[in-house]
């Protein structure tokens, strides 16, 4: 397992994921085994069989043609965007200050990330649609997502998502604690509501999963014990999740996540840096094409093993239904409605 800059034939200046600590998997006590499918031979060797891309790219266009010629034929892009307040304070360094959500003349580190990446997926994207969602505000906190539209319908190109981000964000009360889970879980539903087509989830994030000082060492927090079991149970579906950081960090939990999650079908999860590819003294372009390769370049092998897992175009009938909130406003009254419906935001799929 690994993302693409723990790999030898890494992007060139990156480092390797791997922290100098014991590995996650030895610092933290997962749940028994037996609540994870073993897995088998075939699962274990698909790695091996079907390769990354390679990293000699000099353009978005380039990266496309690769991820073609690679073998990936079709996608569907999900998006989750983290609004805990910590986006405040960790563009310290990156962002000269700024908050992280900061909309000014130029674009902010999530408009960054979701530009590139989705002009070098709308290749295969063939309805353009793309179900956007945020968490971790006043109104979801670790335990719901919210749309980008209020009768949930997908936003259509990823300049549309532009819009509404920035539409959104003004409106928003950042607040916390940080789990992915919520948002691996809507794209559980949108993959069973589809009927098992393949999808990508982006999730953009400012920090990695909270870890509270009261987690004894060697447990999981709630937040991270709840995004590993959601991680594990999305690799039995035809969904791949990309996480990309941005700001200052700190992430080396995410590595950690990267490379050490346990008992998966398949690796379905990968970690990105945005902030150190950005920062090189480089031609944007380089840049935008090292982000987007260093994202990507594992996308065809995982959607090759959910051809060889047999996992594609079916729909599994077991799946919890998770319902978005609406987008939140920045009143009392709004944010009532808002945390009143929450508790109806998880139903039982009627597959």
């Amino acid at each position: 397992m690994g993302g693409a800059n723990s790999r030898d034939g890494s992007l060139p200046g990156s480092s390797s994921v791997r922290s100098s600590s014991s590995s996650y998997r030895d610092q933290y006590k997962y749940p028994p085994q037996t609540a994870y499918p073993a897995r088998n031979e075939q699962q274990r060797n698909l790695g091996g069989k079907y390769s990354c891309i390679a990293d000699n790219y000099n353009s978005l266009e380039e990266v496309t043609e690769a991820l073609v010629h690679a073998g990936l034929e079709s996608s569907n892009l999900i998006v989750g965007i983290d609004f805990t307040k910590s986006n405040e304070w960790t563009g310290a360094r990156s962002c000269d200050g700024r908050s992280l959500h900061h909309i000014g003349n130029g674009l902010n580190p999530y408009e960054q990330a979701i530009s590139i990446l989705g002009k070098t997926l709308a290749a295969f994207d063939e309805d353009n649609l793309i179900p956007c969602f945020g968490f971790g505000d006043a109104s979801t906190h670790d335990q719901d997502v919210f749309s980008f539209h209020p009768d949930e319908r997908p936003c259509n190109g990823f300049e549309e998502v532009l819009h509404e981000y920035k539409e959104i964000v003004p409106h928003l009360s950042l607040a916390g604690p940080t789990s992915f889970a919520p948002v691996i879980e809507m794209a559980m539903t949108i993959v069973e509501r589809t009927g098992g087509q393949y999808h990508i989830l982006l999730i953009i994030a400012d920090g990695q999963v909270t870890r509270s000082g009261s987690s004894r060492h060697g447990h999981l927090s709630p937040q991270e014990h709840k995004t590993v079991e959601a991680i594990v149970k999305a690799s039995k579906m035809p969904l791949s999740i990309i996480v990309v950081g941005v700001g200052d960090g700190p992430w080396d939990m995410m590595k950690e996540f990267d490379d050490n999650i346990p008992a998966r079908a398949f690796d379905n999860f990968q970690f990105v840096n945005f902030t150190d590819i950005m920062s090189k003294n480089v031609a944007q372009s380089r840049k935008e094409t090292e982000f987007a390769l260093a994202a990507l370049m594992e996308i065809p092998s995982q959607y090759k093993a959910t051809i060889e897992l047999n996992l594609l175009g079916g729909r599994k009938g077991n799946v919890y239904e998770r319902v978005p909130l609406p987008p939140p406003v920045n009143d009392a009254a709004s944010f009532t409605s808002a945390k009143s419906s929450s508790s109806s935001s998880f139903q039982k799929s009627s597959a």
